[in-house]
């Protein structure tokens, strides 16, 4: 109940907007993000993005940010550029998915540090403009057991016309794209741990 209860607080926390948010780290082009980790965000490191990462991210959505369904494939990129630096400052990979029964693990992520990760990433890219087409929402849960799922915790970005997308980087190791999919239909997902 104690893991539940925080994991709440923390997502309060984060819609509040006082978690995960993009912090200066001395100069204009350089940015940090906050990295929950260790299951409920037991574990908070702050993530420096390197030059060669923001370079990389202003690529993507140079290349691919020209329409709604394009931006969402930069985000794509975006949030593996800030996972893959995540797992060199932390300096361990996480594994897709999580280990039940296993908490407390430095740089392992379950579905709360995952959602709070990458809409912290969301908000960068919306505070820095890159977002053209949608905007940063607040994290959404699916399953409550009985209907025979897990709760689930889900980014979610919201587009311009007001459909809502989840952006789910559970399922995969560190570094991987996420899943970008209609919130609606990822709600109807996830028996048996399936995507």
């Amino acid at each position: 109940m104690k893991k539940i209860a925080a994991a709440l607080c923390l997502l309060l926390l984060l819609a509040a907007g006082d978690m995960a948010v993009a912090r200066p780290a001395g100069g204009d082009t350089e940015v940090r993000l906050l990295a929950c980790h260790g299951y409920g965000c037991n574990f908070r490191t702050m993530i420096p993005l390197t030059q060669q990462d923001l370079q990389a991210i202003r690529r993507a959505f140079a290349e691919y940010g020209k329409t709604a369904q394009g931006e969402r494939e930069a985000v794509k990129k975006a949030v593996a550029i800030y996972e893959e630096r995540t797992t060199q400052v932390i300096g361990v990979r996480d594994e897709p998915r999580m280990a039940f029964g296993r908490p407390k693990r430095k740089g392992q992520m379950d579905c709360t540090d995952e959602s709070t990760n990458t809409q912290g990433v969301l908000r960068y890219l919306q505070g820095a403009g890159y977002l053209k087409f949608h905007r940063s929402g607040r994290p959404v849960v699916r399953g409550v057991f009985i209907d025979g799922r897990y709760p689930h915790w889900t980014a979610v970005m919201i587009d311009d016309k007001g459909g809502r997308w989840a952006v789910d980087s559970w399922y995969g190791a560190g570094g991987a794209e996420p899943d970008i999919l209609p919130l609606k239909e990822w709600k109807k997902r996830g028996r048996g741990g399936r995507r």
